[in-house]
């Protein structure tokens, strides 16, 4: 009784409960696997037929010598993690596979079984033949193989990080340059029936997708070269003032702006270099321009030039100062020339600076105007009280001195806004 549930090999006769081959074209033929692989046929079946793998999942791949007991369906869900989790991810495949494995023994058996055992050493050489290298440019130009290699990650804290939207150990940003570029390849599939045509179609859409990475990468360079990072977060300012540098004159700032654009073609210690030749080369040609200036007053000597300085100096002070005294002089001369139609007439004396160059614009005489201008503040007092008040201003006043006067008034703070 206890061999009815047990299946036999029709041309054997051994034991293949666990694991047979089942014709589909002929009725109750079941090979073993030895069987199977010497190709034996027994009445109609034939060894081209189709079969199908009929598996218990008890048998084990390794043979029975092999550690741990693992059968062939522990090995396929050992398979189908390594394939969903990645390699390393061994507490996710233990739960994958179940309760049966722990971490440990799954870790165990893939490492010596598929990497140091006999299917390791067979699918895995120790030497990859064919290693593709690229020799289109060196290394750093606009499209070497090293902008692919992966920058260190970046030294800002974890807020900044949040800020930037920063993924350090990808040295990724959550939004990148040209950030739907994955579209172009995650539709793609490759198919047996796609003729050349579509296969020339796909490789040109991968090869716009790595031109669009590289172009990525080499901005995400040119940020790291230049310290654009740090500008952003305000990390600079602190940089400069513990590392004082030459100060730079306005001309040079207009010509860094107009050079911006070279900035993708030139490293940040290339570009500072050029800049700080053109320094020196502004530099020298002053010095070569102030001894040729030496020559030509008879110095030959750099002792005598001191000497020359000294004296240069002396002589541009007293110039200076004769200039001073001629114009302190001639703006005095002005002032009394300016005022000279007025200054006569009764009433100067009470004016201010600014009243009187008012009055010498508007040919007024002192008297007139101190009349206008009590008349003005008076009448402006009682509107401001609420008393109802009539304009008396002379007759001799028209609009235009009117408004002039009422202007100076106004900003002078004699009267407020509302009374013009």
């Amino acid at each position: 009784m206890a061999d009815l549930g047990k299946k036999y090999c029709v041309y054997c006769l051994a034991d293949v409960t666990s694991l047979r081959l089942r014709c589909t074209e002929c009725q109750d033929i079941e090979l073993c696997p030895e069987c199977f692989s010497a190709g034996a046929e027994i009445g109609n079946h034939r060894r081209w037929h189709g079969y199908q793998l009929v598996d218990g999942g008890r048998f084990t791949l390794w043979g029975p010598e092999a550690e741990g007991g693992w059968t062939s369906r522990e090995e396929q869900l050992l398979l189908d993690a390594i394939e969903q989790f990645g390699f390393g991810n061994w507490e996710d495949m233990a739960a994958h596979m179940g309760a049966s494995r722990t971490p440990q023994e799954v870790m165990e058996h893939y490492v010596s079984m598929y990497i140091h055992g006999n299917l390791g050493k067979a699918c895995v050489p120790g030497n990859i033949p064919n290693r593709v290298t690229d020799h289109t440019c060196p290394s750093g130009g606009p499209l070497s193989p090293s902008l692919t290699t992966p920058l260190p990650p970046l030294d800002i804290t974890v807020a900044e990080q949040q800020q930037l939207g920063y993924m350090p150990l990808r040295d990724d940003y959550e939004l990148e340059y040209d950030q739907d570029a994955e579209t172009l390849i995650s539709g793609l599939s490759v198919n047996y029936d796609d003729d050349d045509v579509e296969i020339e179609l796909k490789r040109a859409h991968v090869d716009m997708y790595v031109r669009k990475l590289k172009e990525r990468q080499r901005r995400k360079n040119i940020a790291r070269d230049y310290n654009l990072v740090p500008a952003f977060l305000g990390k600079d300012k602190k940089d400069k003032e513990k590392t004082p540098k030459r100060k730079i004159s306005k001309e040079e700032k207009e010509l860094r702006l107009k050079l911006r654009p070279l900035y993708q073609f030139m490293s940040c210690k290339e570009f500072e270099d050029f800049f700080e030749s053109m320094h020196k080369e502004r530099v020298l040609r002053t010095k070569i321009r102030e001894l040729q200036r030496y020559r030509r007053n008879g110095i030959t000597k750099m002792e005598e030039s001191a000497e020359y300085e000294a004296a240069r100096h002396k002589r541009e002070k007293r110039k200076e100062n004769k200039n001073m005294v001629g114009a302190k002089r001639g703006k005095e001369d002005g002032k009394d020339g300016e005022f000279a139609a007025i200054e006569n007439l009764p009433g100067f004396e009470l004016l201010s600076d600014r009243e009187k160059v008012l009055c010498s614009s508007l040919n007024l005489s002192p008297a007139r105007y101190l009349t206008v201008k009590s008349i003005i503040i008076k009448d402006h007092l009682q509107k401001r009280q609420g008393i109802p008040s009539k304009s008396r201003l002379p007759g001799y006043l028209d609009k235009v001195l009117k408004k002039r006067i009422l202007t100076f008034l106004t900003e002078s703070g004699w009267i407020s806004r509302d009374i013009s």
